[in-house]
């Protein structure tokens, strides 16, 4: 019986500047999850590569003196270099400058062609002749080179997006095409759908009474009969006629695949780019080989993207392949931006953080050693052994910190804070303390107990292995580490309590002992199973001094799959043990800060720009995507609000826009509602307009720590079914951690973010007490409710 199959892709990444964080972070996110999948038995194909056409590339390869095929030659192989070096486990790296890229993307254009999907007509607008662009605004508009535009009619062939708006509205409402997260998918729906308010005729949408997607029943009605509405099969409302056919061609430069039959024109880069997905694994190709690959793994399981390039990916790309009769792909997740200082990093703002510094300097906590068997070493091999490590404190932290689908904040201290904490005082100092001990009572030899007190470990790590695996069948990353860190406290804790050094100093307690060391280890042996996909180098040596040998052939032979307690066989030996996390200095923060600041400068401000065919001018925006000046790397969806760092986690919620308050006034505590007995309460009457104000939402308790340095202060992230919140409450005095997680409480939602102690909170739960000093009592519910539901 033939495997299951799981084509899983990254963005192609386009060749305007070198790798950074930013594109490492996708990547190693597409690792985790194609390593995860092979440990599943799937057949998984892991797709990723290069994008190298448009006019950006023809001018920067012109700016440098050399060719545009130098150009990009240089910079794809920065890219592939990268990903070998962080051991990343790509099965294919696409270029779009490949021959077998070129043809199949000029038969899939003459498909749609034949398929009458494709027509030759011709566009007018203002054209900057010295800029040789098209610039939105009416005749006379002055151009990026100061002068007037002309108005100029290009040729170009359109494709008929138009004709698919309601079919890809109701593959995207029934999930047969998947969007994540929500507000992604709210976001592509929003924008095929159309602006029913502007469609109506309306101007004010307020005061109406009872809305459907903003407008009034009447109106509703009146829309439907002018036939300037309809409804989708699922009820929604939508304006018919809102997407207009899409520009897929250009003449103003060459670099780029010819239209077939008609040269001087070149295809669109985004028909171009997009159709990487198909062409890598056999699309258009007359080798009966990639043919069967083809059949094999189309359509992809998994788009992993950016959320700038959704409406590319979730309207245009669905819309091609149903045009040229192809299936489409299962499901496109959108991940945030990854901030540093605040904003996104790119090129032009001078901020980006590269990969190599952060591998290069947390490559010195792993000297090669001066003697012993790695003193024989190759320097070469040592240094690939110091990018693996370095590459996995890099994939830990961007995956532990960031809420998959969220913006998150990177800065260096953070990551060292991060990687001290988790990785060298947590999980390697659980490995060190267990097996050093192991060496030094039993020889180096796991123990056999006998019989098992009832300690609850056995059971516990269990529960832990199920939650974490469904995390992960959500690619839910984030929860998985946050979970898998869990136990490795909960271990450090077990060990604590039952003290094994004080056990082997009494002979009478030597089955005590070991039962504690054989539950601790096995511990360690399930932690690590789970560990793996996100920390392959340090998991494999962890593993091996485990005494099991090569994890990579474990993978393999699906030992890390179905994971049950006692895998860890009673007398094995152990391996070579040696440190697998040495702690990070302080200034370390400081090296990877001078290597940053030694290649980035930041740029004088520019004016604003806009990007034409991935070309940087001076200019206005042209709104209408189909513009053939249109941004081709913008989403072209409303962003409320680019990025709020929400604190201790460096995470970013981007979901709801709001202005945060920098005071911290007893008026906004932690939480919001008390009670002093049966006296009666001293407060102002308030009128029902004012209380339906507040917005009072269930949330569910998906994280809970304390802050260090603050006694009262919890940090906690609540899931409200439609996005995840950073919330800051004073109740560490009467809850702990533990007993918050997975509790269903009231939370008011549209409380503007604050700060405290300089992370910030975004809402507030709601709980009463017996007296001004009394235990908060959350709001919860005794019977199972959505989360999301407001309290009315």
């Amino acid at each position: 019986m033939s495997k299951q199959k799981f084509y899983l892709t990254t963005p192609i990444y386009y060749v305007n500047a070198r790798p950074h964080i930013g594109h490492a972070y996708t990547t190693i996110a597409a690792d985790v999850i194609a390593r995860r999948h092979r440990l599943l038995g799937d057949d998984t194909f892991f797709l990723t590569g290069t994008d190298e056409h448009g006019q950006k590339v023809e001018r920067s390869a012109a700016s440098a003196g050399v060719s545009p095929q130098q150009f990009v030659d240089q910079i794809s192989a920065s890219f592939k270099a990268l990903w070998d070096r962080m051991g990343i486990t790509y099965d294919d790296f696409i270029r779009t400058t490949e021959p077998r890229h070129t043809l199949a993307v000029q038969k899939l254009f003459q498909l749609l062609c034949e398929r009458d999907a494709i027509y030759l007509s011709t566009y007018t607008g203002q054209y900057s002749v010295g800029e040789e662009m098209f610039v939105d605004g009416p005749p006379g508009t002055i151009g990026p080179d100061g002068k007037p535009t002309e108005t100029v009619t290009e040729e170009n062939y359109f494709f008929r997006l138009s004709s698919y708006q309601s079919q890809l509205i109701e593959l995207i409402e029934s999930n047969e095409l998947l969007i994540q997260p929500e507000v992604r998918r709210n976001e592509v729906l929003s924008f095929l759908r159309g602006n029913l308010v502007d469609a109506a005729g309306m101007v004010n949408v307020g005061n109406r009474g009872t809305l459907e997607q903003g407008l009034s029943f009447s109106e509703v009605n009146e829309g439907l009969l002018q036939g300037k509405l309809k409804r989708s099969n699922a009820g929604f409302l939508y304006v018919p006629g809102a997407l207009k056919d899409l520009s897929i061609s250009r003449t103003s430069f060459k670099w780029g695949i010819p239209v077939p039959g008609n040269d001087k024109h070149v295809i669109y880069v985004w028909l171009d780019a997009l159709a990487n997905y198909m062409t890598a694994i056999g699309y258009g190709s007359d080798d009966p080989i990639e043919q069967e690959k083809f059949k094999r793994y189309w359509p992809a399981d998994l788009h992993l993207v950016g959320k700038e390039i959704i409406r590319f990916h979730c309207v245009y790309w669905p819309a091609f392949l149903l045009a040229a009769g192809l299936p489409i792909p299962k499901t496109i997740t959108a991940h945030g931006w990854l901030l540093f200082e605040d904003s996104k990093m790119s090129k032009s703002r001078g901020n980006i953080v590269r990969t190599e510094t952060i591998l290069d300097a947390f490559g010195t906590l792993k000297p090669k050693p001066t003697d012993g068997p790695g003193a024989v070493l190759s320097d070469e091999y040592w240094k690939h052994e110091q990018d693996l490590f370095a590459s996995d404190v890099l994939r830990y932290f961007l995956l532990r910190e960031i809420p998959f689908g969220q913006d998150g904040s990177f800065s260096f201290d953070a990551l060292v804070q991060r990687y001290n904490s988790d990785l060298a005082n947590g999980y390697g100092n659980l490995v060190s303390r267990t097996l050093s001990m192991i060496g030094k009572y039993f020889a180096e030899i796991v123990p056999d107990p006998k019989e098992f007190r009832k300690s609850g470990i056995s059971e516990s790590a269990l529960k832990f292995v199920e939650t974490v695996g469904n995390h992960l069948a959500e690619n839910d990353m984030s929860r998985s580490t946050t979970a898998i860190s869990s136990m490795i406290g909960l271990m450090d804790s077990y060990i604590t309590s039952n003290a094994p050094w004080k056990l082997a100093a009494d002979e009478t307690k030597n089955a005590e002992l070991v039962e504690v060391l054989y539950q601790s280890a096995e511990s360690i042996r399930i932690i690590t199973a789970l560990l793996y996909p996100f920390l392959p180098y340090a998991t494999a040596k962890v593993w091996s001094q485990l005494g099991l040998g090569d994890i990579e052939q474990a993978a393999k032979n699906g030992e890390l799959n179905d994971l049950q307690w006692g895998g860890l066989k009673p007398g094995t030996k152990l391996g070579e043990l040696a440190p697998i996390f040495p702690r990070a200095p302080k200034e370390l923060i400081q090296l990877m800060t001078d290597m940053e600041n030694s290649t980035n400068t930041t740029p004088k401000p520019e004016p604003s720009k806009f990007v034409d065919e991935k070309t940087t001018h001076t200019g206005t925006v042209p709104t209408d995507p189909t513009h053939p000046g249109a941004a081709p790397r913008t989403s072209g969806f409303a962003d409320e609000n680019p990025g709020r760092s929400v604190g201790g986690s460096h995470a970013v919620s981007t979901e709801r826009p709001g202005t945060p308050s920098h005071t911290e006034s007893p008026a906004s505590g932690p939480y919001a509602a008390s009670a002093a007995g049966s006296a009666t309460p001293d407060t102002p009457q308030i009128a029902i307009d004012d209380f339906v104000k507040v917005d009072l939402r269930v949330a569910q308790v998906v994280v809970a720590e304390r802050i260090p340095k603050a006694d009262k202060l919890l940090r906690l992230e609540v899931d409200l079914g439609y996005e995840k919140r950073q919330i800051l409450s004073g109740i560490a005095e009467w809850y702990t951690p533990e007993e918050l997680i997975g509790k269903r409480i009231v939370v008011i939602a549209n409380l503007a973010p604050r700060k405290m102690r300089g992370l910030e909170s975004h809402g507030m739960l709601l709980a009463a007490s017996n007296g001004e000093n009394g235990k908060p009592i959350l709001a919860t519910f005794s019977e199972d409710i959505a989360l999301g539901s407001r309290l009315k």
